[in-house]
């Protein structure tokens, strides 16, 4: 656990060192907060006291800035040769990737920690619903985890951070977007594997205020499944070196 915190706060560290938190957090805090209060279905046209439309951009933003975040964690490294220097270290496979997953994971929780403003806020305005608010971040936590998973094993194929962004995009795409659509496409069981496959069926589900087990599953196994290949992939690079 020492070598995972030693990582991420490397990691971390390296972010901000970089302007890359900062430029982040700048991009997300505007996107955000133009689209949540001024422009399109902002809260003053929903008409009552509800963070929804915020969610709605976040799952976007969010769907954009992760692949960003990730694409050097790892493809940087290699292509620099700092992995190799980093692996001759004490730590294994699992605690780098881990460690480089909870520092994105950090990253983009100070970012939504920046948007607290909002719930005080739309709070002052009417009868917020907090469990639902609570829940909404809690989503926001989980799709970001799955992301950044894809985001550490595309970055961890390629030593060209663009193709790690490409990559994590069309990944991530699928569960985004096309299962979605898909989902709408088909019906009977086809309809309902592509419906359960789709990120927004379990976020909407969070969002409304309900913690459902079948979602926890869905996110908890994305997460692993992404970690695991991230770690295959920088396992078989060793045993290959």
């Amino acid at each position: 656990m020492k070598q995972i915190w030693i990582i991420s706060k490397r990691e971390l560290d390296s972010f901000f060192n970089s302007l890359i938190a900062y430029i982040m957090l700048i991009l997300f805090l505007g996107f955000s907060g133009f689209f949540t209060w001024l422009f399109g279905s902002d809260i003053f046209m929903v008409g009552q006291a509800s963070l929804g439309s915020f969610f709605s951009i976040a799952y976007w933003t969010l769907f954009f800035f992760i692949p960003a975040l990730t694409m050097r964690l790892l493809a940087e490294e290699k292509r620099s040769g700092t992995i190799e220097l980093l692996l001759t270290k004490p730590v294994t496979d699992r605690q780098v990737v881990i460690g480089k997953f909870l520092s994105t994971l950090f990253l983009i929780g100070i970012a939504l920690l920046f948007t607290l403003p909002y719930v005080i806020t739309v709070a002052k305005l009417g009868n917020l619903d907090i469990g639902a608010v609570i829940c909404g971040y809690f989503g926001l936590l989980l799709m970001s985890g799955v992301y950044i998973s894809i985001g550490l094993f595309a970055s961890s194929v390629t030593q060209n951070q663009i193709v790690a962004f490409l990559t994590a995009l069309f990944i991530g795409l699928f569960f985004h977007l096309i299962f979605n659509v898909l989902a709408g496409s088909f019906t009977g069981t086809i309809g309902q594997v592509f419906d359960y496959l789709s990120m927004s069926t379990h976020f909407q589900s969070i969002s409304r205020g309900v913690i459902d087990t079948r979602d926890l599953i869905y996110f908890g196994t994305l997460m692993v499944f992404g970690l695991y290949f991230a770690e295959l992939s920088l396992s078989r690079r060793n045993a290959n070196n």
